[in-house]
């Protein structure tokens, strides 16, 4: 909250170099993509060789999925209002007769107890020095997942100026910071902004409002539960495969001319996807950039900070990789 009210965010944003943020969508969107895909079984993981392999695509789980996605596709190219949720709710009535959804047998339920969650935190005994590292390596990936994040969609809904920032992005930071510190006392993971936030950009939303009438719904899911539950991940994977992929054009700005534009650029979206992780993919493009930069005699391009986040995220890839 402190880093966010006091503007630094806001800095960070601002000296972080245009190539790195418009390709912070892109990892993003193919961060999206994979998983989709992961959910549908299309793709899945090969334990004895560390590797990701196709999956079984005549199963029943991967054929409703892909049903689902040319449902998505169908609807979009029709330009159909409101096409991705009607793919979902057609692709959840069609699971259920091979088992993939399940009708519930209550449509409400009444929310669980809080207790043994609520204040069960020790903010003292997390400042111990000897947590610091841990603390670090929790605080980065937060940081710069939350930009990513908000610069991915931001893109998506056409909301970055020519340098590449999000108007009023601080704003965001505030709400980010305030969410993820407060839920905390819920023993809640971390409250942040929504990779899944892009489907309700390409769904037409644009404002807060969309927003808080998201949030009004989710409310009531505390009592729908087992309603909101049903919708199996066939209906929901294909979705996020599509809007993954549709988040790609933001490449088509990088500079190609220049190396030390568009490889970092490439960085971030391998980093992105490679290690599940939009906050690895930023701290190792600045790495690199400013390494680049160095090295082709062209540092008085950028604000000195750059290459002091630079440092910053070098020590944060030491803490992470000795813990």
């Amino acid at each position: 909250m402190a880093v966010s009210f006091l503007g630094i965010r806001d800095f960070i944003v601002r000296v972080i170099p245009h190539s790195i943020k418009v390709s912070v969508g892109v990892g993003i969107g193919l961060f999206i993509a994979l998983l989709g895909l992961k959910q549908a079984g299309i793709v899945i993981a090969n334990p004895s060789k560390n590797v990701l392999n196709l999956g079984d695509l005549s199963s029943a789980k991967a054929l409703m999925s892909m049903v689902g996605f040319f449902l998505v596709m169908f609807f979009v190219a029709k330009k159909t209002r409101g096409g991705i949720i009607l793919a979902i709710l057609i692709t959840t009535a069609i699971s259920i007769p091979f088992g993939l959804a399940k009708v519930p047998e209550s449509l409400f339920a009444m929310p669980g107890s809080m207790e043994g969650m609520l204040f069960e935190i020790d903010i003292l005994g997390a400042l111990d020095p000897k947590y610091l590292p841990f603390l670090l390596a929790f605080f980065i990936p937060d940081f710069f997942s939350t930009l990513g994040t908000l610069l991915g969609v931001g893109s998506q809904a056409g909301y970055l100026d020519k340098n590449g920032n999000l108007p009023g992005i601080e704003k965001n930071f505030h709400v980010d910071s305030c969410a993820t510190t407060f839920g905390s006392f819920f023993s809640c993971p971390v409250l942040t902004t929504y990779l899944e936030s892009s489907a309700g950009v390409e769904a037409g939303g644009r404002t807060g409002f969309t927003a808080v009438v998201t949030a009004i719904l989710f409310l009531f899911t505390l009592f729908l539960s087992p309603l909101a539950t049903m919708i199996p991940t066939v209906a929901t994977a294909p979705v996020l495969i599509y809007i993954g992929f549709s988040m790609m054009s933001s490449m088509k700005k990088v500079n190609y001319d220049d190396i030390t534009e568009y490889f970092p650029a490439f960085i971030c979206v391998a980093m992105t996807i490679f290690s599940f992780n939009s906050g690895n993919g930023i701290a190792a493009a600045m790495v690199v950039y400013a390494f680049l930069k160095i090295v082709t005699g062209r540092m008085k391009e950028d604000h000195w900070s750059v290459y002091a986040i630079a440092l910053a995220m070098i020590y944060y890839f030491s803490v992470v990789a000795s813990h």
